[in-house]
């Protein structure tokens, strides 16, 4: 069998096979969503993405007999690596045929890039980092990815592993049915936690839908909460001020306004929760083209979706454990009712498989665990 060969994309033509590669790797699953071209093209663009602005990237495509046969991505963080004192190397974007000689000369090559600057660690896959899709997908493959969530063949693991890969977090999703049964039990649930959000309330807490008139304030007070609730957590990397705007530049054409909330302490933002429908099932018939006509059928198809995903959540340190919780997932369940004819599931994902805080309260709810994901550590 021929040499597996791999180059650094270079050319348009290089970077153009390295993002359809997917579509030869996914042909005949089903599950597969295929992402849109035009969105991967920018999520890739140093000028379109600020990640750019504080990483080092490198893409890398395997060739066998001058056909692509698997891809790869390099990064180094520089963010990640001041926030956490480390020199650590990062991967993403692997693609690869049920092959190891291509899998392992993928690696080969992101190991050695990572090792001629330094790093002595390498973490992933990250595209690009845990505030973008994180790890690889080792449990539940009997269901397609939900927005924003990965999704690889389940020979991917083996792959990794056999390289030497070995787990450093795993990251999980629940599923809560909204069927008959689940409303039936809402009453019970809003009961439980009345007397917990009532206290929380008495200690000055309120609660309100995000206002998308001033969307791009909003984010920032999100945010602001984002990277101090989540900044003691596994992976976490601080958002910058350009990769805010991006964030609130995207969000804004996709949240329900009723389903994205703020809790505040006497006006001050603390906590926020943001639940966005599973656009994959209106993105999943376009086959990676949103124009000319694509937008037609995304319109069309959005119309049918039934599934919503609990995109983030975060409390800010000092402010846990007084009920505020309690208040968001009653004011979104109490929301949620509205939509009880549309919507018939929930993604929470993804969690901390360590986060107990959490897990614990999804399962309250009605979660149940259903999909793992894994980021993998390899020392160099």
């Amino acid at each position: 069998m021929p040499k597996v060969q791999v180059v650094p994309v270079r050319t348009p033509e290089q970077r153009e096979a390295f993002l359809r590669l997917p579509w030869k790797i996914y042909r005949d699953d089903p599950y597969w969503v295929p992402p849109l071209l035009s969105e991967e093209r920018k999520h890739l663009s140093p000028r379109h993405n600020p990640f750019f602005q504080h990483a080092e990237v490198e893409l890398f495509l395997a060739l066998r007999d001058g056909e692509p046969v698997g891809r790869i991505e390099a990064h180094i963080d520089h963010n990640y690596n001041e926030f956490h004192d480390e020199r650590t190397g990062q991967f993403g974007f692997f693609e690869s045929v049920p092959d190891r000689e291509v899998a392992h000369a993928l690696f080969d090559t992101v190991v050695e890039w990572h090792r001629q600057r330094g790093m002595e660690t390498l973490l992933g896959p990250l595209s690009f980092s845990t505030n973008d899709i994180a790890g690889l997908l080792v449990e539940g493959f009997q269901m397609p990815p939900v927005f924003l969530m990965a999704y690889n063949p389940p020979y991917y693991p083996e792959l990794l592993e056999s390289y030497g890969f070995q787990k450093a977090k795993d990251l999980l999703a629940y599923r809560i049915d909204l069927d008959d049964a689940f409303w039936s039990r809402t009453h019970r649930i809003l009961q439980r936690l009345e007397p917990l959000m009532k206290r929380a309330a008495e200690q000055g807490f309120t609660i309100r839908d995000i206002n998308l008139r001033d969307f791009r304030n909003e984010v920032r007070r999100i945010m602001a909460i984002y990277n101090d609730a989540w900044s003691a957590n596994w992976g976490f990397v601080p958002l910058t001020d350009a990769e805010i705007y991006q964030i609130a530049t995207d969000l804004k054409r996709v949240v329900i306004p009723d389903l994205a909330k703020i809790v505040e302490h006497h006006g001050t933002p603390v906590a926020f929760a943001v639940v966005l429908p599973d656009f994959n099932q209106a993105i999943k018939p376009l086959n990676g083209r949103l124009f000319p006509f694509g937008i037609l059928k995304f319109l069309w198809h959005r119309r049918k979706i039934d599934g919503l995903r609990v995109f983030t959540l975060g409390i800010r340190r000092g402010y846990r454990k007084r009920g505020v919780d309690s208040m968001l997932y009653y004011h979104l369940v109490k929301s949620g009712e509205k939509y009880r004819d549309r919507y018939r599931w929930v993604e929470v994902s993804w969690l901390l498989e360590d986060n107990y805080l959490i897990l614990r309260a999804t399962e309250f709810m009605g979660g149940y665990l259903y999909k793992r994901y894994r980021v993998y550590r390899l020392n160099l």
